[in-house]
């Protein structure tokens, strides 16, 4: 096993991930988060390439308080700009630019496809960088300056 120090997202994230497409809608993302037990859901296209995510929170706040019904389309709520991992990163470097953008969740992807998803969770509970994540997830609950 490798030392802590030298952990690579490849060796920690969640490979088995719930994706949707811009042909879902938002009732069925609610579900899909539902039965797969999670607040994020990569949005990917018709060649598999990551474009966006869409949250528990974007549901929310571009969904249900814009007054849109369950079945918007999945491209009015997602966010677009999202921040992507690479699976050779290491922890270290995650947490950094996690911290950076005050983002809990990072999309892993490999070629531009979707290669699995870590949480600052994960490296927690994993014990993995544990300084580094709680450090990151401190610098994430800060209230963000405009």
């Amino acid at each position: 096993m490798a030392k802590v120090e030298n952990r690579t997202l490849r060796e920690i994230m969640t490979k088995d991930v719930a994706t949707v497409t811009l042909k879902d809608n938002v009732y069925e993302v609610a579900c899909k988060m539902r039965d797969w037990n999670v607040g994020v859901i990569p949005v990917v296209d018709e060649k598999e390439d990551v474009i966006g995510v869409i949250t528990d929170r974007d549901i929310v706040i571009r969904g249900l308080a814009e007054k849109h019904e369950g079945s918007t389309a999945t491209e009015v709520v997602m966010t677009r700009d999202i921040i992507l991992g690479q699976p050779g990163m290491t922890v270290d470097e995650a947490a950094k630019i996690m911290a950076q953008h005050q983002i809990r969740r990072l999309p892993v992807v490999e070629h531009g496809k979707l290669a699995g998803i870590v949480a600052l969770a994960d490296m927690a509970i994993r014990q993995v960088h544990h300084d580094e994540a709680s450090d990151a997830l401190q610098e994430i609950s800060e209230p963000a300056t405009h």
